[in-house]
């Protein structure tokens, strides 16, 4: 007893930002409003890029470390930077081919492939990707959702690169997630520890990573089996929007990081495969966020099934992949105000952005949560949520237009 008690006591004297310069000061700023915006949105997209540069040369091998703890973590038993995270370095992929077009940076797409071998070496003979972290467990466990994300670095990698052996790790990966679903659609094998194991309605982004593999491969049992998820998705949807078991660890009041991860995974397939219903179906939920959104331009961090707001802190992930459904839907719908909110909630998350920070951790990356004590991620800035964030600036701000002539001055 008094054993557990000390080790309460310390945990919360490591975690406590008081100790911690860095942590100290973003807190105190997150409080206040924030850091200044740029009048250029390329200046926060470069230094989100470049701090992905830094999680990845921060891990022994080619994966992304998945995120840098400013104080104590007690997941990890320390402070800095984590071990690499297979699930998000997958889908970090496409995201650093994108960058590396936009900002005419080869050396990006070269370390795009670097992880894209890398998942492949780290591939479980089952064909899925683990769960959690490298080397956290002796036997790392297959994780469904973690498999179907990985999916979308796979099939970039080929598309830029046609090298068939990352369209084979696909497959073997799409074949596991096969074996995985279940009659009703869902994914029943394959969920792991880490999370709430009835609550997998989220796991329609995964289904979507199958469904873009069928697409691509011209596969339609990969296909069929991701709408089969998607239906069952959608069953779980009440009338205002709200999704039942959507949650890592509280259904009653989900993160809007999985909420959104529900509507891009059917709202992905709809568009993919011109599904209209699947489409209104991402569209009901979409709108009933987007009545939430604050003067600011954020969201609260969790939603009660009434829609009612249910934390005082933003969970940064989901507010960036909230603008890129919202700006997607409204692509298709034609609808600017939809737009203009993701343009809003786009600067929101740029003003929660430290890019002055003496600290490499910290500076350039997207935090867990706004403030930085809130309760998703406290403390830590996360791979996933910058992947986010660089994928909302690509959409909402315009490229820089091409220079159309040499600006250097003419020889005399």
């Amino acid at each position: 007893m008094i054993g557990r008690i000390w080790n309460t006591v310390r945990n919360r004297v490591r975690t406590s930002a008081l100790l911690n310069r860095s942590a100290y000061r973003e807190r105190d700023r997150d409080r206040a409003g924030g850091h200044p915006v740029s009048a250029n949105p390329e200046d926060h997209l470069t230094a989100a890029v470049e701090w992905l540069v830094r999680a990845q040369d921060a891990t022994p091998d080619a994966g992304v470390s998945r995120g840098y703890g400013v104080t104590w973590v007690p997941e990890f038993r320390s402070r800095g930077w984590q071990p690499s995270y297979p699930e998000t370095t997958g889908y970090i992929i496409p995201t650093m081919y994108e960058v590396a077009a936009r900002l005419r940076r080869p050396d990006l797409a070269a370390r795009a492939i670097r992880m894209a071998d890398w998942e492949l070496d780290v591939q479980l003979e089952s064909g899925a990707v683990q769960e959690g972290v490298i080397g956290r467990y002796a036997s790392p466990a297959p994780a469904a959702f973690n498999t179907g994300q990985v999916l979308f670095g796979w099939i970039r990698a080929h598309q830029e690169t046609g090298r068939s052996e990352y369209l084979a790790g696909a497959r073997r990966a799409a074949d596991y997630l096969l074996t995985a679903q279940g009659a009703d659609g869902s994914f029943v094998r394959g969920r792991s520890a880490m999370s709430r194991r009835d609550c997998t309605t989220y796991y329609t982004r995964a289904a979507f990573g199958l469904c873009l593999l069928g697409k691509y491969a011209g596969e339609r049992r990969y296909i069929d089996a991701a709408e089969r998820n998607i239906r069952y998705a959608i069953s779980r949807q009440l009338e205002n929007g709200w999704f039942q078991d959507n949650c890592l660890s509280d259904p009653d009041r989900p993160l809007l990081h999985t909420i959104a991860y529900a509507i891009e995974g059917i709202l992905g397939c709809g568009l993919l495969l011109g599904r209209e219903e699947y489409i209104q179906a991402a569209r009901i939920t979409a709108l009933a966020v987007a009545a939430q959104q604050r003067p600011d331009g954020g969201l609260s961090g969790r939603f009660a099934s009434d829609w009612s707001p249910q934390v005082d802190w933003d969970c940064l992930t989901g507010d960036a992949q909230m603008g890129i459904v919202w700006w997607q839907l409204g692509d298709y719908l034609g609808d600017s105000g939809l737009r203009d909110r993701a343009r809003r909630i786009g600067e929101f998350v740029m003003r929660t952005q430290n890019r002055t920070s003496n600290d490499p951790g910290l500076t350039g990356g997207v935090k867990g949560s706004f403030p930085i004590d809130g309760g998703y991620g406290r403390h830590q800035v996360l791979n996933w949520a910058t992947k986010f964030f660089v994928d909302g600036l690509l959409l909402t701000a315009p490229a820089p237009s091409a220079p159309t002539s040499d600006p250097r001055p003419a020889k005399s």
